[in-house]
């Protein structure tokens, strides 16, 4: 693939070479088994691009801090653990949904969230996904079309509860329905298939994704392009990045480039619903790479 974009606005050599060093570990995490990714390590790692020289040891002592609190929380009430970490995480710690900024890119990175206890749903659920490890308890997260939740059980083989981190409640699935209606105006049933355990790829791809669109949305589009060479790190299968990745060196005026990449989208998914459209957009492309030449 083309070199990396790590380029950031006002990014000095120092800073270069640590968000060059946070790819490196990166792509050495997400090239571990699925069983053997390290979540919070490599959410921190995302971050530690974004702010080259975030103390990414500094958030670990402070997991594993509030892991221990955590765990004495949930050990001081056996009958109800569930219930005494809701109320460690969401009460205690004060960890909430950032209502107000909800767009803001800072709420998908872990260590911005740890420090401000606001965040969106994937994050907190990630904290909370974190905290509970420690605490013993066993946590897998959620992720419902449009909202990410998480799966909470006292023990592997009990039944577990909905907990949804971003409105700090216990949830059902009429919740999960409810949430649906109201993101989607009644036009998604809930599923079993969503209602899944999702894996540590689909995780972090999802993390990445909500901050691709922020950047693209607000046009940093190398900050964005350094999150979609992420995501084909994480999930080389996840063919539509290769568009995106495309059309954003389209818009950095990398037309070369871009041509490429929109060409192995157009290889891999012949059939795809957009492919006339993409072939529009590689036309021009084309068209202005040769008034480059």
């Amino acid at each position: 693939m083309h070199h990396s974009s790590l380029i950031i606005s006002f990014m000095t050599p120092a800073n270069k070479l640590q968000a060059e060093g946070a790819r490196r570990e990166f792509a050495a995490l997400v090239a571990r088994p699925e069983a053997a990714i390290d979540l919070a390590q490599a959410a921190l790692v995302v971050a530690a691009e974004e702010q080259p020289g975030l103390d990414v040891a500094h958030y670990r002592a402070q997991l594993l801090e509030l892991g221990l609190q955590a765990r004495a929380r949930v050990g001081e009430r056996e009958r109800a653990p569930i219930a005494a970490l809701n109320d460690f995480v969401f009460r205690e710690l004060g960890f909430t949904g950032n209502q107000e900024n909800y767009y803001d890119p800072r709420n998908s990175l872990l260590s911005y969230v740890l420090d401000a206890r606001r965040g969106i749903p994937i994050t907190l659920s990630l904290v909370y996904m974190e905290l509970g490890r420690r605490a013993g308890l066993h946590i897998e997260g959620v992720g419902l079309p449009g909202h990410f939740i998480v799966r909470a059980r006292a023990t592997e083989d009990a039944r577990g509860l909905l907990v949804d981190p971003f409105n700090g409640r216990i949830s059902s699935e009429a919740d999960c329905q409810q949430q649906l209606d109201t993101l989607y105006d009644g036009q998604v049933p809930l599923a079993q298939a969503h209602l899944r355990p999702a894996r540590p790829r689909e995780i972090l791809t999802r993390l990445l994704r909500n901050l691709k669109a922020i950047y693209a949305q607000t046009h940093h589009y190398r900050r964005a392009l350094a999150t979609v060479e992420r995501i084909l790190l994480v999930a080389p299968q996840a063919h539509e990045e290769h568009r995106d990745c495309g059309m954003l060196l389209a818009q950095l005026g990398r037309y070369a480039e871009a041509t490429r990449e929109v060409e192995t989208y157009l290889r891999r998914m012949p059939d795809a619903p957009d492919a006339e459209r993409v072939q529009v957009e590689l036309k021009k492309m084309r068209l202005q790479l040769a008034m480059l030449n």
